[in-house]
């Protein structure tokens, strides 16, 4: 028999989980960690804030970046930061309303969607102002790669009818600490930041392949269903 905080722990977490799949390689620790923070955060902090706290997030990490060109790379040790603070607002303001019972599904997935992506673009500018010139087209390939990468979570979603922010083994917090590890290099090994993009755009271009190619079987095998349904009335 489970005992009573465990069983408490899993109710928790399948409140919080009820309206999306997971696939990412840290789901099991992050989950648990929501389902112990969404408890604990004070009444009056409600998902809007937190979509907001999550949003400065994004604002820290661009002024990381403009005060690291400015002042030395120690400064991007703030964008590590900002990270820490984009996942604790972003990952907890839909939670948190599931958990509350407060939910707007609709109405926070269109704020969500729309603060991710402005966050984005500050990210991506922030890169642009700290890189030398002849670099910055890598800050618009992350932004171009990424907001690519959201589309096909869009779309999927509307083929699918199920929500997942996760590529395969991959979710936004892996993304979050790959980008805080080549922030770190580069306070350690100047310049480093140019080939640990470029690797990382990379491999976003290839995982955006490999998700459309996916994306484009599964439309196929809707519309091949939806005829089959047709055929039959």
């Amino acid at each position: 028999m489970k005992s009573e905080k465990s069983q408490t722990t899993s109710e928790v977490l399948k409140i919080i989980s009820q309206d999306r799949g997971r696939t990412n390689i840290l789901r099991k620790y992050e989950q648990k960690t929501l389902a112990y923070l969404v408890q604990r955060v004070p009444s009056w902090i409600s998902s809007d804030m937190l979509t907001g706290i999550g949003f400065s997030g994004s604002i820290i990490i661009l002024l990381g970046f403009i005060l690291a060109s400015y002042f030395g790379e120690v400064y991007l040790l703030l964008g590590v930061f900002g990270f820490m603070v984009c996942w604790f607002g972003d990952s907890l303001d839909g939670r948190i309303a599931y958990f509350r019972k407060k939910q707007r599904k609709w109405y926070g997935f269109a704020l969500d969607l729309t603060a991710d992506w402005i966050g984005i673009v500050l990210m991506g500018w922030g890169f642009v102002v700290y890189i030398d010139d002849s670099f910055e087209i890598l800050g618009f390939c992350f932004v171009v790669l990424y907001g690519w990468e959201m589309l096909t979570t869009l779309l999927r979603y509307k083929i699918t009818d199920t929500y997942s922010i996760d590529s395969g083994l991959f979710g936004p917090t892996e993304v979050r600490i790959v980008i805080s590890l080549i922030l770190i290099l580069e306070v350690f090994f100047k310049g480093s930041i140019v080939y640990s993009a470029s690797i990382a755009c990379l491999l976003l271009f290839i995982t955006n392949i490999l998700d459309t190619n996916k994306l484009l079987k599964l439309a196929d095998d809707r519309d091949i269903k939806e005829r089959e349904q047709n055929s039959v009335k």
